[in-house]
């Protein structure tokens, strides 16, 4: 069953609306409910795909405008066709993830329904040191990251930033793309199975 990502503005009383933007830019991510204002300067979607969450959760950390909570468990079903008239326990965890987030350094919290709120906390203690290794990342090593990460290779990246491919190496190596990339499927495994050991999918 779907992941619920609760998502609010940092500072949105003195910072312009910016919820559009992020909606927009999360167009490309694969979701059961499409992300959607729900009130104020909040949105929320409704996924079922691991990697399509962190994803979207790796996005929005970037963006730095957020507080983003992530919910795990069972929902109603069927789904509404709104978000905001869903209901389910998932729903009530991604309520309750983003208000401990906006405590949070990191700005990102998980929690995930019972049995599986130790698996939920896995996910996100990783979660919290790929956005420390991030935080510390150069215009230049994002440069070199974003065009790997569109699979371009370490000769076509070097040609793009005009410069050698050994810079492009040290680039990627001060970046920590090698790990970030090696994390990935990790946290999407560790929500795959809160998931599962939350909504009865998966024995504990």
């Amino acid at each position: 069953m779907p992941y619920v990502l609760t998502v609010d503005q940092i500072a949105s009383r003195i910072q312009p609306d910016v919820v559009e933007e992020a909606i927009a830019s999360l167009a490309a991510i694969d979701t059961v409910l499409d992300f959607s204002r729900t009130v104020g300067d909040e949105f929320q979607g409704v996924l079922t795909d691991p990697l399509s969450v962190v994803t979207a959760i790796l996005e929005l950390m970037r963006m730095a405008n957020w507080h983003i909570g992530l919910g795990i468990g069972p929902v109603e079903t069927p789904l509404p066709p709104d978000t905001r008239e869903a209901r389910g326990t998932a729903f009530v965890a991604a309520r309750s993830a983003v208000e401990l987030a906006k405590n949070d350094p990191t700005h990102v919290r998980v929690i995930a329904g019972p049995p599986a709120e130790q698996l939920g906390r896995d996910a996100e203690v990783v979660l919290h040191l790929l956005a420390t290794l991030r935080e510390k990342r150069s215009e230049a090593g994002w440069d070199a990251v974003d065009l790997m990460n569109t699979g371009a290779t370490m000769a076509e990246a070097a040609e793009t930033l005009d410069v050698s491919r050994q810079a492009v190496g040290q680039r990627l190596q001060a970046a920590h793309w090698s790990i970030e990339k090696d994390s990935i499927p990790v946290i999407g495994r560790l929500l795959d199975r809160a998931e599962g050991v939350s909504t009865g999918r998966i024995s504990p």
